[in-house]
């Protein structure tokens, strides 16, 4: 690689990494707003025009408020946990192809050329990628809870860890199907795949049903926040953190919602591919991927709205008397149409 390649790289590095912190701080006034709607309330809408400077003044808030630290914690995993979290959400997104591209570029006389699906990193195990990264944010929440010295914190990172493992069988599975149907791992194949065929949520909609609970269950969302629920642990894994800390824990929330949408649009529905081209591919790519994922995430806000938080034992019994045994079901199911139209 060259250097001017690797300077395009890091420009793409920064873009992506301000839209994700970006998307995060308008999530948070969206699902305010929704909600706010949904409830018939009015929501935010002081702080600039329609409130849309609300998410500025929640950083300067948090930003500037008293950063306490127990005095019986271990100060050192204490500070790294939330900093692991939001590490870990924004380097899932690193594989993901965010648009459409065809084009050349030229640096200081050197040609870039890109074609297809355009990710960060173009890898031939980009699906795995992800699964390792996602996985990994669990270790911010149980280090959290382990690190305040404080029981109910304690509570919630077991409760997250053993939630994670649970779900993320179930999420494997739904995804296998994937694999089995396009025949590779990367995620520009993939989507290239549905480029030349139809999009895989019509070859494989009990996947996409299955991937959908495990994902809300993943990132600890309602009605599966059983990590942090108020009334049995106060707050959970987070209950001891405070200003720019906390922030972080609900930053890298809020990104992995955004990380498993795209996860979800590049998987089940056709990524950055749109039924018409508008202005330019880039433009297009880029239009209709952004599009998708609002639409998943409006889905999150609606179903936090509307779901009670379930039962711990519920929880758990769904993943693995349900769940589990559909997306083993969905394997068998998808191996032997594959097989019978080989």
């Amino acid at each position: 690689m060259t250097w001017e390649q690797g300077i395009f790289d890091l420009i793409v590095a920064v873009l992506i990494i301000f839209a994700l912190l970006t998307g995060f701080a308008y999530m948070t006034y969206a699902e305010r707003r929704i909600v706010a709607l949904m409830q018939v309330r009015l929501g935010p809408n002081r702080v600039g025009p329609a409130g849309l400077l609300q998410p500025l003044a929640d950083g300067i808030k948090l930003l500037f408020k008293e950063d306490i630290v127990p005095a019986q914690a271990d100060k050192p995993i204490f500070t790294l946990a939330p900093m692991l979290s939001i590490i870990v959400a924004l380097s899932a997104f690193a594989v993901i192809p965010f648009t459409v591209i065809s084009s050349t570029f030229i640096v200081r006389g050197s040609t870039i050329a890109s074609k297809g699906p355009l990710a960060l990193a173009s890898l031939n195990v980009g699906l795995l990628y992800v699964f390792a990264a996602t996985s990994l944010g669990v270790y911010g929440i149980i280090l959290s809870g382990w690190a305040s010295n404080n029981k109910y914190s304690l509570l919630g990172g077991i409760r997250s860890s053993a939630q994670v493992i649970s779900y993320e069988l179930a999420l494997s599975m739904a995804v296998i199907g994937v694999i089995a149907i396009t025949g590779s791992l990367s995620l520009g194949d993939i989507v290239s795949f549905q480029q030349r065929h139809i999009p895989n949520i019509l070859w494989q909609p009990l996947g996409f049903c299955l991937y959908c609970i495990a994902a809300i269950a993943e990132v600890n969302r309602a009605p599966f926040d059983l990590a942090e629920a108020e009334q049995e642990l106060v707050a959970g894994y987070h209950i001891e953190y405070s200003s720019f800390r906390f922030a972080m824990f609900f930053m890298a929330e809020y990104i992995n919602m955004i990380t498993v949408s795209a996860f979800a649009t590049t998987l089940f529905l056709d990524g950055p591919v749109g039924p018409f081209v508008l202005i330019t591919p880039w433009l297009s790519g880029l239009f209709w991927f952004t599009i998708k994922v609002a639409v998943l995430l409006f889905t999150f806000i609606w179903i936090r709205a509307t779901l009670p938080r379930v039962r711990y034992d519920r929880l758990m019994s769904l993943g693995w008397r349900w769940l589990l045994p559909l997306g083993l079901l969905n394997i068998v199911i998808t191996g032997a149409v594959v097989a019978f139209t080989a």
